[in-house]
């Protein structure tokens, strides 16, 4: 699909937000692993049978791709918006199953995260990161989404959206988010890592995203493929800290709904059940069968959330 250049309306928009770009890191570790990384998500987002569009924001991270989905207005859509910030490693090319299932109801925007690996400038933000992530946000809402908004955001994504606060968001479906409290890391999980970092294969790359499965589920050849580029391509970013109080107070303006996987080995119940309620009075929801990647094995559950959400109804069972 071809890609528009979205520029400001005004040139005051252009200094509204100020960014601290000392201390960026590049997560290439070469200029033709970006461009590996690059053809490998624009040649999956063109096989995507779903009409779309894609567009070039600058930010003040810098450059920011967003994919764009469901626009074609048939009666089916309601008027929200759904904006989706996937999580770290992840972009709109490898949300594809999500992607899918929002845009069947609603105009979606699924965006790649400048620091992550993706379509977005490859500059990671230094100090104060998850706090720049949401003034970045709250940036692109502006120019993508101004009407209301839903945000969707996964593990580092779910971060992001809850720093995030603008006028037009009536609520946050937040899958295995980070930003809660830290991640947790078992020795199964170091045991697929390390290999998959000092040598990354295929099978290295399959036996880690088990971990990241529910019990029995095969990954995706398209996953196996994009976790084997990542490792050769990236330095990957640790999980964010917790947020502060008062960011995570500020984001009990609207309702969140929040759901994890029932074998999530990251973010499993056990660690998000009370912070959750204790900061933003929710409680989890989870997915029988799914892991930490549940926006990829139960993408229809997160749509159904989506949409109990919009409707008022933040205690929808699964």
């Amino acid at each position: 699909m071809p890609e528009l250049d979205l520029q400001h309306h005004h040139a005051a928009a252009m200094v509204k937000f100020v960014c601290d770009s000392a201390g960026m890191t590049a997560i290439y570790k070469s200029a033709a692993a970006h461009r590996d990384v690059e053809r490998w998500c624009t040649e999956r987002l063109a096989r995507w049978p779903v009409a779309h569009r894609t567009m070039a924001l600058a930010t003040c991270i810098g450059r920011t791709h967003i994919v764009a989905a469901g626009e074609g207005g048939g009666p089916q859509q309601a008027t929200p918006c759904v904006v989706v910030v996937p999580g770290t490693n992840f972009n709109a090319a490898t949300s594809i199953p999500l992607a899918t299932a929002l845009a069947a109801h609603w105009p979606t925007y699924v965006v790649d995260v400048p620091g992550q690996p993706g379509l977005s400038a490859g500059d990671r933000p230094g100090q104060h990161r998850l706090t720049q992530y949401g003034r970045w946000l709250q940036e692109v809402l502006d120019e993508v989404s101004p009407g209301p908004t839903l945000l969707v955001g996964h593990s580092l994504g779910g971060a992001i959206a809850l720093a995030c606060d603008v006028p037009q968001l009536i609520g946050r479906v937040l899958v295995s988010p980070a930003g809660l409290t830290r991640v947790k890391v078992t020795g199964r999980v170091l045991a697929a890592t390390l290999p998959w970092l000092a040598r990354p294969t295929e099978a290295r790359s399959a036996a880690l995203l088990r971990q990241m499965h529910g019990p029995g589920r095969r990954p995706s050849y398209e996953l196996v493929s994009w976790m084997t580029l990542l490792a050769r391509s990236c330095r990957s970013s640790l999980a964010p800290a917790p947020l502060p109080e008062e960011t995570l107070t500020r984001s009990r303006r609207v309702a969140n709904v929040m759901v994890t996987g029932e074998d999530d080995v990251f973010l499993p119940l056990s660690l998000l059940a009370s912070p959750a309620a204790r900061h933003l009075g929710a409680t989890v929801k989870t997915v029988s069968g799914a892991g930490h990647l549940v926006v990829e094995e139960a993408p229809e559950t997160i749509a159904t959330l989506a949409a109990a959400l919009m409707s008022g109804n933040t205690t929808t069972e699964l």
